[in-house]
Parts: C-alpha cells; structure tokens; sequence
C-alpha cells in the first residue's frame, strides 16, 4: 500500500506526502513492515501509535499530521486498490468540486457475518445520523483540508466515522460519492472481530447520538 501510494499519489501531484499510521499492536509485522518502507522511501513519515488504546479513532492522529491541500486515506490491509479507484475520486472531484469524495462499496469482501452487520450498521448510521453519504464506513476517501482544519474529532472509537463525516457536513462541507472496489484480505487477520467491531460502534454511536444533539442546538436548523 505505501509503494502503491507513491506510485499513484506522483501521477497526480509533485507535492506529494505518505504517511503511514502505525495503529497499534499487531500480529502480521505491521510496523516491521513501515520500517522497510522507511529504508525503500526516506521521505516517508510516519506515525507510530503503538499504545493505541482508541481503537479505529487512531485515524486522527494520521489527520493531525497531514500537511498538503488534499488528505487521502484509506486502510493498510490492500482490501482497496489504489491503481483502480483513487483516479476515480480525483475525476469526481475535477468534475463536482466536492469538498469529501467518498467511495462506497457495492459488494463488501468480509465473511458472510461480518458483511451482513456492515451492510445493517450502514444504514442504521445513515438513518441516524441523517449522514450525507451511503458507505461511512468505507475508509477510501478524498477530503478538502482546510475543512478538516474547521472540526475537532473527539470520539475515541470506531464512532469517530459517523462523526467525522456528519461534523464536516456541519461544517459546511460539500460531499460527492464514487463506487470503488473490495477486495478479499490477502496477508494478516483484522484485529476485530465482527461481534467486537459492532459492539465498539454501538455502543459508541449511542453515546455520540446524544453528544451531536447537544452539538446541533448550536447550528442553524436546516
């Protein structure tokens, strides 16, 4: 993923930035991994949260230390495929101008389990929420930086998605979608199970369905 995103990322810009987020204890030689990378790319920066205790929220320290006017990001584990679909998000954004260009999944490559409760939580988050997207959970996406900049991400789990996105929307950001790719895990095993993953977001998205109530009675009613 890291030499893919320099093989990619050059074809669209000579500003380019790589940051590789270390989330956290793994068993597959993850930061083993990034280290190699550093020696093949010296440019690349990384981000070492070995004492993750946040769950999926690591992600915003990964925000926290983007610098360039664009921030892509997407996961480790190669289950999307950056030569296919980050063109596409590029062309949406030359095409709308959006702020957020989200992929979205028709056809997710987990387990049968664990791609029936991320189908549910999908829409059960969009209903809730009232989310500007289909897909929160589909970590492939193009944002605007400078309205990053206008949110603070406070949830320190995998909630930090339905707010990350309903924050930006708030925040004034316009938003476009694109299909992309899923593909099946070829190396290394997920730290979640699928019982684990819905359990952190329920109980996560519970506690910031309240906490974006409090937060909307200071925005304008739309």
């Amino acid at each position: 993923m890291i030499a893919s995103a320099y093989e990619v990322g050059l074809k669209f810009t000579n500003d380019l930035e790589v940051i590789a987020l270390h989330g956290g204890p793994s068993k597959d030689g993850t930061f083993k991994k990034i280290l190699e990378m550093k020696e093949k790319f010296p440019q690349l920066k990384i981000v070492d949260k070995r004492d993750n205790t946040e769950g999926y929220a690591v992600i915003k320290y990964g925000f926290a230390a983007c610098s360039k006017e664009f921030v892509f990001y997407t996961d480790g584990d190669a289950q999307y495929r950056l030569e296919d679909d980050f063109p596409k998000l590029v062309n949406k954004y030359k095409e709308t101008g959006a702020d957020v260009v989200n992929g979205y999944k028709k056809d997710r490559r987990y387990g049968f389990l664990r791609d029936f409760l991320s189908k549910s939580y999908a829409v059960l988050a969009r209903f809730f929420f009232q989310l500007p997207i289909r897909d929160v959970d589909c970590d492939f996406r193009l944002i605007r930086k400078s309205v990053m900049d206008k949110i603070v991400l406070e949830s320190g789990n995998a909630s930090i998605l339905p707010e990350m996105i309903k924050k930006l929307e708030l925040a004034g950001a316009r938003f476009a979608e694109v299909y992309v790719n899923h593909y099946e895990r070829e190396y290394g095993k997920s730290s979640y199970t699928a019982f684990t993953l819905l359990k952190e977001k329920l109980i996560g998205d519970v506690k910031l369905f309240f906490k974006m109530r409090k937060l909307l009675k200071t925005y304008p009613k739309k």
